[in-house]
């Protein structure tokens, strides 16, 4: 995997945990990896993190319990599987402490968090729309659960990128 390159969003339920370690797998691996720890609600994605999704070629998309409160993840999501649909990139949904079905379904946290995107973007509810469905088909993907150990899950993680790769793979983890 060498000369390989990564991106990440970081959310703040999974900062310091989770994404760490995969973060830390992935560059002992020599996989250029980048993370954008500027990471705040509401702001719009920045121009160098829009590359760095454009560029890379596998995707990381770590769902969590907080994940659709994230406005800049949601629209980090689209980015994603717009790649995805052009390109026909590959991506790797992982559900940390997460079930599946409460992304695909948007019930819960992730239900809670979209009412009031809707309520804050009520002139542009196309946007909110948008990021529901990008959540539908994020989750429908073939991807990892949380229910194994996280260090199992990690090894799940890397497999999966292992088995994706190539000299020229960018790898981008989306949480």
């Amino acid at each position: 995997m060498a000369g390989s390159s990564s991106s990440a969003a970081v959310g703040e339920d999974t900062r310091d945990n989770f994404i760490s370690h995969i973060y830390e797998e992935l560059q002992r691996k020599k996989i250029e990896t980048y993370i954008d720890y500027r990471l705040a609600r509401g702001e719009e994605i920045s121009p160098a993190l829009h590359r760095a999704i454009e560029k890379s070629t596998i995707y990381v998309v770590i769902f969590s319990q907080n994940y659709a409160s994230s406005t800049w993840c949601l629209e980090e999501l689209t980015k994603i599987l717009d790649c995805k649909n052009r390109y026909g990139r590959d991506v790797i949904p992982v559900f940390y402490k997460v079930d599946p079905s409460i992304v695909r379904h948007q019930r819960e946290t992730y239900a809670e968090a979209l009412v009031k995107h809707e309520h804050r973007f009520k002139d542009n509810l196309g946007k909110v729309h948008a990021w529901k469905a990008a959540l539908k088909e994020a989750a429908g993907l073939v991807g990892w659960h949380s229910q194994v150990t996280r260090q199992k899950l990690l090894r799940f993680v890397l497999a999966g990128c292992r088995t994706l790769d190539s000299e020229n793979t960018k790898v981008c983890a989306d949480h």
